[in-house]
């Protein structure tokens, strides 16, 4: 994938050239940077690409950090709460 396509706007260029840029400026970036990808963009393709060009060279940069996540699956979903969880944790009546 050639870097202008997989960073359209070159705002995860930018990212990197901002001095003191903290994680969560990074994290907001890496939102935009994602609604900026064409329809049919390969994501995992365009994270490859830019950790190549920009990550392995700045390790330590929080934007790093954020691409190198992106490319983690997410963990399965866990059920949480429902009628199970409710009658299960309600006190038992006695007498």
């Amino acid at each position: 994938m050639e870097l202008s396509e997989a960073d359209p706007k070159g705002l995860v260029r930018e990212s990197y050239r901002i001095e003191g840029i903290t994680l969560g400026e990074c994290r907001s970036i890496f939102i935009d940077w994602a609604l900026s990808l064409p329809v049919g963009a390969h994501t995992p393709d365009a994270l490859r690409r830019l950790i190549a060009e920009y990550g392995l060279a700045e390790p330590d940069h929080p934007m790093s950090g954020v691409l190198e996540a992106a490319l983690t699956a997410p963990e399965a979903p866990r059920r949480r709460g429902g009628r199970a969880a409710r009658v299960a944790a309600e006190p038992r009546a006695e007498g």
